[in-house]
C-alpha cells in the first residue's frame, strides 16, 4: 500500500513586522574586524543614516507641535468642561491621536523602513452617546496619546540633544574652513588677540596644527554620530510598534470579522444555490407531475386511456426525488450520519480517479468540522479530476495534536496551484472559498504545488469547532 504523504509542515506568520536593530551584521562566526571597519566607514554615506537623521529632525518638529496640540487640546477641553461644549471637545482631542498616530506610521514606513500595522478603524455605535463613549473608550486613541507623551521626550529633548551633537560634531570636522576663510578674533583675559574659531578653557584654536588636529577629532565622531542616530531610530521604532501598531486583539477581533463576513457570504451562496437548484429542478419536475395528473384526469373523465400520462408522471416523479436526493446530500450527506470516514468512503469510491483514502479519528470531530472535511474534500477531488491531470489521489485524515486534524489531498498531477490571497477569501469560489469555509472555525488551508507537481493541499481544522 502506498504510503500516505506526511503532513506538511504548517509555518506559522506572526504579524508583528521585524525591526532592525543597530547592530553590525554578524556573519556565521560572528564579525570579522575588516567587515566592522568595513560597516563603520560605510555609515557615513549610507541612505539609510540620511533617512533617520531625517526622521530625528521631523519628529523633533512634530512633538514640538505635538506638545501645543496636548496642552491646548486637552488644557482647553478640561478648561471648558463645565460647558456642554468642552466634554466633545475633549473626545475629539482623544481621537486626534488617531491622526497623529497615522502621521508617525507613514513616517516609521518611510524613514525608517518599518511598516506599522494600523489598528482597526473607529466605529463608534449610533448617536451622540455612542460616538461620545466610543471616543473615551477607544484604546488606539489613547494608546496614540500615551506615544505623544513619549515623544515630548524622546522626540524633542532627547532629539534636542542628539542633533545638537550632531551640529558640533560635523562643525568641529570642518572647523579649518570658517577659520581660514573668516579668521574670527577673540580677546582672552590679558588682552590678547587670538585668531580662534573654537575656545577650551584657556587654550585657544588659532594656529594650522590645532585646528586640524581638532578637525581630525571632528572626523573620526563623524564615524561613530551614524551609530548613535540609529541607536535613538531604535528607540523610536521600537516605540512606534509597541503603542500604534494593532495588538494581537485587534488582529483577532479582524480575523473574527472576517470569518463572520466569510461564513455569511458561504450560507447566502449555499442558499443561493439551494433556491436555484429547487427552482430550475425539482419545482419544474414537480409542475410537469401536476400539468401530466391534470390532463389525465381530463382524458378519464372523458372515457379515455390515460396510462401513459400517469406513466410520466411517475417517471417524472422518480427524477424529481432524485434531484431532492442529490440536493439534500449537497446540504448535509446523509452518510455523515455515519461518521467522517464512512462519509469519505462513499465520496472517494465516485471518484473518477482512483483514490487511496487513509482515515485515523481515535475521537469524533465536532459535526459541523465534520462537514467542513467532507465538503473540502469533495472539492479538491473534484478539482483533482477537472485540472490536475491526475491519475490518482491520495486522501488523509489524521490529528495533530489533542485539540486539530487535518485534511490532506494529494495528487501526481502537473501541480501549479496557487494558493489563495490572504484576506481576499471570495466563500463558494475554489480554494479561496475552501479557505473562507475553514477560516469561519478558525482553521487554515495550506497548498503546496510546485511546477510538474505533486499538489498537496492541507486544511488544519479544530475537533470541537471554533472557540
Amino acid at each position: 500500500m502506498t504510503e500516505t504523504p506526511a503532513e506538511p509542515t504548517l509555518e506559522l506568520e506572526t504579524n508583528a513586522q521585524p525591526t532592525r536593530a543597530f547592530e553590525i551584521p554578524a556573519g556565521p562566526s560572528g564579525p570579522s574586524a575588516r567587515s566592522v571597519l568595513g560597516a563603520v566607514l560605510r555609515a557615513p554615506v549610507q541612505a539609510r543614516t540620511w533617512k533617520e537623521l531625517a526622521y530625528l529632525i521631523t519628529v523633533f518638529v512634530l512633538g514640538g507641535i505635538a506638545i501645543c496640540y496636548l496642552f491646548f487640546g486637552f488644557g482647553g477641553g478640561l478648561y471648558v468642561s463645565i460647558t456642554i461644549i468642552g466634554i466633545p471637545l475633549l473626545a475629539l482631542v482623544l481621537l486626534g491621536g488617531r491622526v497623529w498616530g497615522r502621521i508617525y506610521r507613514v513616517l516609521c514606513r518611510g524613514l525608517l523602513d518599518t511598516p506599522v500595522e494600523a489598528p482597526p478603524r473607529f466605529a463608534p455605535k449610533p448617536g451622540v452617546i455612542g460616538w461620545l463613549k466610543g471616543a473615551f473608550t477607544d484604546r488606539a486613541s489613547w494608546r496614540a496619546v500615551l506615544f505623544l507623551l513619549a515623544q515630548c521626550v524622546l522626540g524633542v529633548f532627547a532629539g534636542y540633544f542628539v542633533l545638537v551633537g550632531v551640529a558640533i560634531v560635523v562643525f568641529t570636522a570642518i572647523s579649518p574652513i570658517p577659520w581660514a576663510l573668516f579668521r574670527p578674533t577673540n580677546v582672552d583675559e590679558n588682552g590678547v588677540e587670538h585668531h580662534s574659531v573654537f575656545q577650551f578653557g584657556d587654550v585657544y584654536i588659532d594656529t594650522w596644527p590645532k585646528a586640524l588636529a581638532l578637525s581630525a577629532v571632528g572626523i573620526v565622531l563623524c564615524f561613530a554620530l551614524p551609530w548613535l542616530v540609529r541607536a535613538v531610530c531604535w528607540a523610536h521604532r521600537m516605540l512606534t510598534v509597541t503603542l500604534l501598531a494593532a495588538t494581537a486583539r485587534d488582529r483577532e477581533l479582524r480575523e473574527l470579522q472576517a470569518s463572520r463576513r466569510a461564513a455569511v457570504d458561504d450560507a447566502a451562496a449555499t442558499l443561493r444555490r439551494v433556491e436555484r437548484d429547487l427552482h430550475d429542478g425539482a419545482q419544474a419536475r414537480l409542475v410537469t407531475i401536476a400539468m401530466a395528473l391534470g390532463r389525465a384526469e381530463e382524458r378519464i373523465a372523458a372515457g379515455g386511456d390515460a396510462r401513459d400520462l400517469i406513466a410520466d408522471a411517475r417517471a417524472s416523479s422518480k427524477e424529481a426525488l432524485t434531484e431532492l436526493r442529490e440536493l439534500v446530500r449537497g446540504i448535509h450527506p446523509p452518510a455523515l450520519e455515519l461518521g467522517l470516514g464512512p462519509a469519505l468512503e462513499t465520496l472517494t469510491a465516485r471518484c473518477a480517479v482512483p483514490v487511496e483514502l487513509r482515515v485515523l479519528l481515535p475521537q469524533r470531530p465536532h459535526p459541523a468540522i465534520e462537514a467542513i472535511a467532507y465538503f473540502s474534500v469533495a472539492e479538491l477531488l473534484t478539482n483533482v479530476v477537472k485540472h490536475a491531470h491526475a491519475d490518482r489521489a491520495w486522501v488523509s485524515v489524521a490529528p495533530t495534536d489533542i485539540r486539530h486534524i487535518a485534511v490532506t489531498v494529494r495528487d501526481n498531477g502537473i501541480g501549479g496551484v496557487l494558493p489563495p490571497a490572504e484576506g481576499e477569501y471570495t466563500a463558494g469560489s475554489g480554494l479561496s472559498g475552501l479557505a473562507a469555509r475553514a477560516e469561519t472555525v478558525d482553521g487554515t488551508l495550506t497548498v503546496q504545488s510546485p511546477n510538474g507537481g505533486p499538489t498537496v493541499v492541507t486544511i488544519r481544522l479544530p475537533k470541537e469547532g471554533p472557540r
